[in-house]
């Protein structure tokens, strides 16, 4: 099966579970064998260009179909920086998977090191300090955050950090990405 074909299978299962979840009546293959290997996605939900709800695993913890549907039904009704999808909004929102690798520890030294090693477009990038701050942009963040300098700095923002913070102990990790978006977005 190909790469387009296992994308089709995943976008009509993230929105045939975002449409029952709303009580839309809404069906979608689920018994192809390779959904129960364990997977790790995102759900990003756009409308009109603008995002409108992203969720996601960054391990394998489960299997994917359950993964696809968990996060995509999280993703339209309880990504905690928008409302709740409504059924009036489901024909105009589009779906988006991102299918993640496993991530992928980097040995940093210092900021600019960290700079020097990221892959703008292509690492999606885990920041991490101490047990309370941590925060992902998936590769996409990139298409609107291209410097490695700025991307950093909203990220460290969207963990509760200022903008220029850096300490010893920051970790730093990154995945890449299988993406799907649904065609008629």
């Amino acid at each position: 099966m190909s790469i387009e074909e296992r994308g089709k299978i995943l976008l009509a299962i993230a929105r045939a579970a975002i449409a029952r979840a709303l009580n839309i009546s809404h069906t979608a293959d689920e018994t192809t064998p390779w959904l129960e290997e364990h997977g790790a996605c995102f759900v990003t939900l756009t409308q009109y260009g603008e995002l409108r709800g992203c969720i996601g695993t960054l391990q394998a913890h489960r299997p994917l179909l359950s993964d696809i549907k968990s996060n995509a039904v999280s993703a339209a009704l309880r990504d905690p920086r928008f409302v709740p999808l409504t059924a009036e909004e489901f024909d105009f929102t589009c779906v988006e998977i991102s299918l993640l690798t496993v991530c992928e520890p980097m040995t940093i030294r210092h900021e600019a090191d960290a700079m020097a090693q990221l892959r703008p477009g292509i690492d999606g990038v885990i920041f991490e300090y101490g047990l309370q701050y941590r925060s992902t942009f998936l590769p996409q963040v990139w298409e609107q955050l291209p410097e490695p300098h700025q991307f950093m700095a909203h990220l460290k923002r969207k963990a509760g950090l200022p903008d220029n913070f850096w300490a010893e102990g920051v970790k730093l990790s990154r995945y890449t990405v299988t993406k799907w978006r649904e065609q008629d977005c």
